[in-house]
């Protein structure tokens, strides 16, 4: 049974093959002494490859082989071996390092104590329109809802159950707050910015109710600031090197933005972080920038070319979802989320601050 298959090195006699994992059942269903068979060819583009030699091993072998210590084996091609005497082998294989990984799942870290904390951050610049106008996204129907309070709703009531004190830091941006009338970036909902917090889901909705009627809306649109605000926490917990807190920060805008070129930066940096970055568009603009920030296309890269460490971030168009199931939308707004929780601790190479317990039959 094949089992894998290393990537094609051309034009080198001393090739070195990148690391590559695979499954314990599929490689050697799970027993450490199942031998297995290593095949090495010269490779030609018509199919006819030509065999440089094989041997055999076992998984109890490879794993002698340490970082700075590793094992080696001859690679002996039978028929060259039948003709010549003098044959010895056509190589050495030599295996760098081999070691078992537990691959631990979403679940095993929040289990195990890591704790998800969710932050809001709420697009109040002029393109959304007058609050008070039918035709603003900010504008509360009589049946007291928008676009911005559903999207508030969807993804939070679904996170909030990974949170033991439900506590939630909340800001907006993009608007003018009294009593100066600045424009500012990360202003607290609750308008105290030494406690940000808002009790519950249903406290980040009473602070936007509240909020809407004593600011201005202005701009530009600035991403960075709200990001790298969650982006300082996130860099504390992680010189704790521990699976104990992870950030989820949730961005509602109505897709225009200015410093795009720093939001790039700030989402590369993030990127080393425990942090993932949702992005929901509402109302009906071109989110072309916003699938750029979405790595599914490529990888993101700043604008020195410093490429994200890792996919944090999912945008989500609201208008997909305009007549769907409110769960349609948080299913699809944090499908990415628990891959990339996984992603950075097993970067990281930390386990569960408290690991699975195995049950005996």
């Amino acid at each position: 049974m094949l089992v894998w298959v290393l990537t094609v090195i051309k034009n080198n006699l001393s090739p070195c093959w990148r690391r590559f994992s695979v499954p314990l059942q599929t490689f050697c269903g799970g027993d450490l002494d199942t031998p297995i068979k290593v095949k090495c060819s010269d490779h030609d583009s018509d199919g006819s490859h030509d065999l440089i030699g094989v041997f055999e091993t076992n998984l109890t072998q490879l794993q002698k082989a340490l970082d700075g210590c590793p094992v080696e084996f001859e690679c002996i091609n039978p028929e060259k071996k039948q003709k010549k005497k003098s044959y010895k082998n056509s190589g050495v294989i030599s295996i760098k390092s081999c070691k078992i990984e537990t691959d631990y799942s979403f679940l095993d870290y929040v289990m195990g104590g890591c704790q998800i904390n969710f932050t809001v951050g709420i697009d109040f610049t002029g393109s959304n329109g007058d609050p008070k106008s039918p035709d603003s996204l900010h504008y509360i129907s009589p049946d007291g809802i928008n676009e911005y309070l559903i999207a508030i709703w969807s993804v939070g009531s679904v996170v909030q159950d990974y949170d033991t004190d439900k506590l939630f830091p909340a800001f907006g941006f993009g608007a003018q707050v009294p009593p100066s009338w600045q424009v500012s970036h990360e202003f607290a909902l609750n308008f105290n910015p030494n406690n940000p917090y808002c009790q519950g889901i249903q406290g980040i909705v009473d602070a936007y109710r509240q909020i809407l009627p004593q600011i201005r809306l202005y701009g530009p649109t600035n991403f960075s600031p709200i990001i790298n605000h969650v982006a300082r926490f996130a860099a504390h917990s992680a010189q704790q090197r521990t699976a104990s807190q992870y950030f989820v920060l949730l961005i509602i805008t109505d897709g225009e933005i200015t410093d795009l070129d720093q939001t790039r930066q700030a989402i590369v940096n993030a990127s080393k972080l425990p942090m993932s970055i949702i992005i929901v568009g509402v109302g009906e603009a071109d989110f072309k920038a916003m699938e750029f920030l979405d790595g599914d296309s490529g990888v993101l890269k700043s604008l020195t070319g410093e490429p994200a460490a890792r996919d944090i971030v999912q945008f989500v168009p609201f208008r997909q979802f305009r007549n769907a199931p409110r769960e349609a939308l948080s299913q699809v707004v944090l499908a990415e989320v628990p891959k990339q929780l996984v992603s950075y601790y097993k970067l990281q190479g930390w386990p569960p601050m408290k690991l699975p317990e195995i049950k005996k039959m």
